[in-house]
């Protein structure tokens, strides 16, 4: 693998996955498009290692609370700030991770990695976006998230599975129908994301083990670099963007790539 395409899977991955665009979604299409040969799944779990750290330096605060929580919360006190999260992001996690084993067991996940998937995911799940960013309310806070929210949230992460529709899209999304604020429904999407990246790397990593060498190691470790670069930058941006604009500018990049791909697929 030549450095380049190695950047330019660590961007993309960076760059969309806390962004509503779906990640997935984007490395699938990587190598359809281009003719390109498959990254593999050493370098999968590289770049997701990457963005994982970016996210926990980014939210560290909250990250240091949820950690010192789980003590309390394993011995079911969940009366403090940091149990309460650490419980509520358990809750969250479960469901995408009985539904990821589900879908990898029966090789329905490898059945869905087609540009006519991604199209229509990209194209529907981007609208329901821009529905519930305009017509949902404002009135929760991240402070504010409770049990009921985080299994109906858990529920929508569960649906990301299928690639196109975005992690984060889909509980942004999930989030703002259930009335929290634009900063704060990314929040809650980005904290449920550490969780969920652990669990999938460490599904992905199961099966590259005895697989990796030193060259292949060393292309890991650059790739993890670049990736959280990338995911650090955009993360940063998106969070300030959302103090002034909606969800509105990725809901244009969804449709447009959904209605291509969409051509590209039955033409």
């Amino acid at each position: 693998m030549s450095i380049f395409y190695l950047l330019l899977v660590a961007l993309i991955q960076g760059i969309t996955e806390f962004l509503p665009v779906s990640s997935s979604g984007h490395l699938i299409l990587l190598p359809q498009l281009t003719g390109m040969q498959d990254q593999g799944l050493t370098i999968d779990v590289a770049v997701h290692v990457g963005t994982l750290g970016a996210v926990i330096l980014f939210f560290w605060s909250d990250v240091k609370a949820g950690l010192a929580g789980i003590p309390r919360m394993l011995t079911g006190r969940i009366d403090t700030q940091g149990s309460k999260l650490a419980f509520l992001l358990l809750v969250a996690t479960i469901p995408v991770i009985i539904v990821g084993l589900i879908a990898k067991v029966t090789g329905l996940s490898d059945a869905m990695r087609s540009i006519t998937v991604i199209g229509w995911t990209m194209l529907i799940f981007g609208l329901v976006l821009y529905w519930f960013d305009k017509k949902g309310s404002s009135v929760k806070t991240a402070s504010e998230w409770n049990r009921r929210d985080a299994i109906i949230l858990g529920l929508c992460q569960a649906i990301a599975i299928i690639p196109g529709t975005s992690r984060s899209g889909i509980t942004i999304t999930g989030a703002r129908a259930l009335g929290y604020a634009r900063e704060d429904s990314a929040k809650i999407a980005m904290l449920m994301s550490i969780p969920t990246i652990m669990a999938s790397g460490l599904l992905l990593g199961i099966d590259v083990v005895g697989e990796a060498n030193i060259d292949m190691m060393k292309l890991a470790a650059l790739g993890a670099i670049f990736a959280f670069g990338a995911a650090l930058l955009a993360l940063t941006l998106m969070m300030r963007l959302l103090r002034s604009i909606s969800y509105a500018p990725y809901v244009y990049y969804r449709v447009i790539l959904g209605l291509i791909l969409l051509t590209i697929a039955y033409t």
